[in-house]
């Protein structure tokens, strides 16, 4: 093959790597400090993409152009809000259900997801229809070959990397991290060592769904689209990712998430005359991993917690 178009490939599937990375690191958030799956996780990013484009859209309105305060204050409205989602999420739909059996928790978040993509395809302007993302970023390319370098790829990708680094000090160096490590561990030893578990479990949900809103803006920032149904595949490839990587192991989600791009990668290369059926190629490996690995690929806790 091609060394340019290999290239090509691999990048591309960085790409996707990054994204569903943080997709997966939100769910095994959620399942670390309160054993739950929250399946409305693939639609909060949704919702933050739409936000990101209503902001930029109504930074355009008061005559803000420049393209750095731009894309600076759409990643921040959009993560502040869906932070401040999950946050109610967490606190008004999940926590009540605490006691309850999972199977609720469950059908409550896939109920939110579809309450939260409806919404979306109803009441946005034209939500039906897939939304052009403007390119905030600058969109230079060099081409060596077959293999054309963008510089916006390469700026998401250390993005990306820089928020995953962020979310490591945050998790390993600070007391929060501390804290939220000793509440995933043993929730009842927390609560007695003083921590507040309602608030730990309040911050952890906002942490997750802003890695889902930073996620949306840099799916609509590279392929310079966004659509309402976007969260679906999104959330379903990142809680697998974050499953077959070892739910509730941070590092084993974002291997997991650049395991199933690679996987997809390698899929569109062995089978260029059915690149459509990458997904059904990933996910077939996938299940064939869960079946040697049950407890995932990393299962420093899963095998209690599962």
């Amino acid at each position: 093959m091609d060394v340019g178009l290999f290239g090509q490939y691999v990048m591309n599937g960085l790409m996707l790597g990054m994204m569903y990375a943080l997709v997966a690191v939100g769910f095994t958030l959620f399942f670390g400090v309160l054993n739950v799956i929250n399946f409305s996780h693939g639609d909060v990013l949704t919702v933050g993409a739409f936000t990101g484009l209503a902001t930029y859209l109504g930074l355009s309105a008061i005559g803000v152009s420049w393209a750095p305060a731009q894309v600076v204050i759409v990643l921040l409205v959009a993560t502040t809000c869906m932070a401040g989602l999950g946050a109610v999420i967490a606190r008004y739909l999940v926590l009540p259900l605490k006691a309850a059996p999972a199977l609720n928790t469950l059908l409550l978040t896939l109920m939110l997801g579809t309450v939260l993509r409806e919404a979306v395809r109803l009441f946005y302007p034209l939500g039906a229809n897939p939304q052009r993302f403007p390119p905030l970023l600058p969109t230079t390319a060099y081409s060596f070959g077959n293999f054309t370098l963008r510089v916006d790829s390469v700026m998401l990708l250390l993005a990306g990397l820089a928020v995953i680094v962020g979310i490591h000090l945050v998790i390993n160096k600070t007391k929060l991290g501390l804290a939220i490590r000793a509440v995933a561990q043993d929730e009842e030893t927390a609560k007695t060592m003083g921590i507040n578990f309602t608030l730990i479990v309040l911050v952890t949900f906002a942490i997750g769904s802003g890695l889902a809103a930073f996620a949306g803006i840099l799916h609509g920032l590279y392929y310079s689209e966004i659509n309402f149904a976007m969260g679906l595949l999104l959330g379903v490839i990142g809680f697998s990712s974050a499953i077959v990587g070892g739910l509730g192991n941070i590092y084993g989600a974002i291997i997991g998430g650049f395991l199933f791009a690679a996987l997809q990668t390698i899929g569109v290369l062995a089978m260029p005359f059915a690149s459509a059926y990458k997904d059904v190629f990933a996910f077939g490996v996938i299940i064939l991993i869960m079946a040697w690995r049950p407890t995932g690929l990393i299962s420093e806790k899963i095998s209690e917690r599962v």
